[in-house]
């Protein structure tokens, strides 16, 4: 192998790891972890006796000699969904709903993320995609797929004569879940508030949802998304007039590890062509 296709093969696996989600080193130095020698593991101290009832105990100490702070919730508290609901209703139009989510402090990924990831695309369009949460490279550049996921989702949407100014794009999260982790319950109560209006304000006439973690959560359904893809549902959220035919459909990260769904993928994507013929 020539020194050019070594670079190139190289290049590639680096690829895979990052769309696989192992983007972040761990030290800066490799361990040869196989060559140690097991530690002692060290005893635990026999349980002191207990304080007497009624008696005040002290903080516990750090190892820096000062006293523990108590454990920071990884959890938006229920006041916090309480504060999102406040923000997004108020917000009338799209620049006001970004400004909200600025100024919103009660999503614990706020604190990991590098930048707010908002939408992309064209919101005058029939046309809204809500995808997942950000990735790494959606994490940098403050756009929702543009990574190696989001440059398939383009060929896809661009084999039945779209581009992104036909349509718009978001995600079901605002920031990157840190190691491109699952999202959680709570840090997905904290968004929807947000993007529940923020298709709302798009108002399209079609919906599509973008992978299982968007599915589940707009459609309020269990069911995993071999189940729901390829299928119409109406989504409507308490503030909107009439409901919009939703399709449900793979993440274009998951075809990239199957890639023998694509042709399922396919077939979405015809029925969603024809459904935006049917529009005129």
């Amino acid at each position: 192998m020539s020194e050019t296709s070594t670079r190139a093969a190289r290049i590639a696996a680096l690829s895979w790891q990052i769309a696989a989600g192992a983007d972040e080193a761990i030290g800066e130095e490799p361990l040869a972890r196989l060559g140690r020698k097991a530690e002692p593991v060290p005893r635990p101290a026999p349980p002191s006796a207990p304080a007497e009832r009624g008696s005040p105990q002290p903080a516990a100490a750090s190892p820096q000699g000062g006293a523990r702070r108590p454990p920071v919730a990884l959890e938006p508290a229920a006041d916090a969904v309480r504060t999102a609901r406040e923000l997004a209703a108020a917000a009338r139009t799209l620049e006001e709903l970004k400004a909200a989510l600025v100024a919103f402090d009660g999503c614990p990924l706020k604190e990991t993320a590098t930048n707010l990831v908002f939408a992309d695309g064209n919101p005058q369009t029939k046309l809204m995609l809500v995808g997942e949460a950000p990735g790494a490279d959606e994490d940098r550049q403050g756009k929702p797929f543009v990574g190696v996921s989001g440059q398939l989702l383009d060929r896809m949407m661009a084999a039945i004569g779209l581009d992104r100014r036909h349509f718009y794009i978001t995600n079901v999260l605002f920031w990157r879940p840190p190691g491109n982790r699952q999202p959680t319950a709570g840090e997905i109560a904290a968004c929807l508030p947000f993007v529940e209006r923020h298709i709302e304000l798009v108002d399209p006439e079609i919906l599509v949802l973008v992978g299982g973690s968007s599915a589940k959560t707009l459609l309020g359904r269990s069911e995993g998304i071999m189940r729901l893809r390829g299928q119409w549902f109406p989504y409507q959220s308490p503030a909107m007039a009439r409901p919009i035919p939703a399709l449900a459909i793979y993440h274009p990260a998951y075809l990239l590890r199957a890639p023998a769904q694509k042709r399922d993928a396919w077939r979405d994507l015809l029925a969603l062509k024809e459904r935006l013929r049917s529009l005129g």
